[in-house]
């Protein structure tokens, strides 16, 4: 038996591919289930359509949704000069910092933003004027600090006072589109890169994998009982954070927001041996760091709410001398004891996992997945779940001209 490699170690130049530029799609089908499937089952490889999905799951499945929301989150001021600067809003700093309760906010709020064409911004406010139920409305951005990586505490304010902030973006901003998509967003975008059962506001980048799901594939998967649970991570930017680092112990996973709800936890018990497939590697992060969020509970039930994080390498450490590994359904049960305990209806927690060649899945069978740029954690985590597989699916990707990343086709990989 070959030796399970240590992820901190891998190299990231191991986890390449040549992707062709025009093989990244620019647009989305005008029929979203019209996209191409690429199925592996079991390393055999065959080509279907997305509407043939229901029919390619294994019959006891639960697939799980990632039920997050793309917002607005990019906005194009002007200096008093003119000049244009854009702000990427990334995530609330004051006066709150859980998601929910800082789109809400009205008249002010502080938000850690990445500042484009920033250079010639030295002080002062800049301005982005707009309108909102047909009457005219502005924001105002002024610059705090610079923080190291270029990011920027960013204090807003606006007229009139009286919105949430969540209206000055939808009103204001523009759809966060990848950076490999070399164009503005357009009216297109705003219903197509939204899932059709997005429904928590808070990402600035979609879940992909979803993407291609219509009422009417959802209607097929019901038809034949296939189950389907929600999870919501709102995706951060870090999904596009390329590793800079020679291994993957210098590279720092970014850490998103996940909310699980105590019904989908019962659900996931009572679902128990039978396969969870993962739509989209932000629902597989969600399930994965739900064990180890719940094995630790299991060990430490009086942990407090604010410390409820999946640390990047938590996995890979070693147990304990004597110490038994928690069981999947201890950990569900751990999570529920501890939401009935709290009196609170959905763990609120933090992830950092890094899912890489080496780890062990505990409750995830299987994804559905788009294809991923190379040398990125995404395709890190697709290798983790196929071994070395996953150059073959990719190979037969390239050579019958899949289309790639956001826009592009999708795949089961049931390994």
């Amino acid at each position: 038996m070959s030796a399970v490699p240590d992820p901190t170690q891998l190299r990231i130049q191991d986890f390449t591919y040549e992707l062709p530029a025009d093989r990244i799609a620019p647009e989305p089908l005008p029929d979203r289930a019209a996209s191409r499937l690429l199925v592996s089952r079991a390393g055999v490889i065959t080509d279907k359509t997305f509407r043939d999905l229901p029919g390619e799951l294994p019959a006891d499945s639960l697939l799980i949704f990632n039920d997050t929301r793309v917002v607005r989150a990019r906005l194009l001021a002007k200096r008093p000069t003119g000049g244009a600067v854009e702000l990427f809003c990334l995530e609330p700093v004051a006066p709150h910092r859980t998601l929910e309760l800082a789109l809400q906010q009205t008249e002010a709020c502080t938000w850690r933003c990445l500042v484009g064409n920033g250079r010639r911004w030295k002080s002062g406010p800049v301005t982005l004027d707009f309108t909102f139920a047909g009457q005219p409305a502005t924001l105002w951005a002024e610059r705090q600090a610079t923080e190291t990586g270029g990011e920027s505490l960013i204090d807003f304010r606006w007229e009139p006072a009286s919105l949430p902030f969540a209206e000055v973006l939808r009103a204001a901003g523009h759809l966060p589109l990848p950076p490999y998509i070399h164009r503005p967003d357009t009216a297109t975008d705003a219903v197509r890169y939204q899932t059709v059962y997005a429904a928590h506001e808070g990402a600035v980048a979609a879940p992909t994998a979803g993407l291609h799901f219509t009422p009417e594939v959802l209607a097929d998967l019901a038809a034949r009982g296939i189950a389907s649970g929600y999870v919501t991570l709102h995706v951060g930017a870090g999904t596009f954070q390329p590793v800079k680092a020679d291994t993957m112990a210098d590279h720092p996973m970014h850490a998103e927001p996940i909310i699980v709800q105590a019904s989908l936890l019962r659900q996931l018990l009572a679902h128990r041996p039978r396969p969870v497939i993962a739509v989209g590697t932000t629902s597989l992060r969600t399930l994965e760091s739900l064990y180890w969020l719940g094995a630790a509970l299991a060990r430490q039930p009086a942990t407090p709410g604010t410390d409820l994080r999946v640390e990047q390498w938590q996995p890979y450490a070693a147990l304990p001398s004597g110490e038994a590994e928690i069981t999947p359904e201890a950990a569900l049960q751990a999570l529920l004891d501890y939401l009935d305990a709290s009196g609170s209806a959905a763990i609120e927690a933090s992830t950092q996992l890094l899912i890489a060649p080496g780890y062990r899945f505990r409750l995830v069978r299987g994804l559905i997945t788009n294809f991923h740029q190379p040398e990125s954690t995404l395709l890190l985590l697709v290798a983790a779940l196929l071994g070395p597989g996953w150059r073959t699916v990719y190979e037969h990707a390239i050579l019958h001209g899949y289309r790639f990343l956001s826009y592009g086709d999708s795949s089961l990989l049931l390994p």
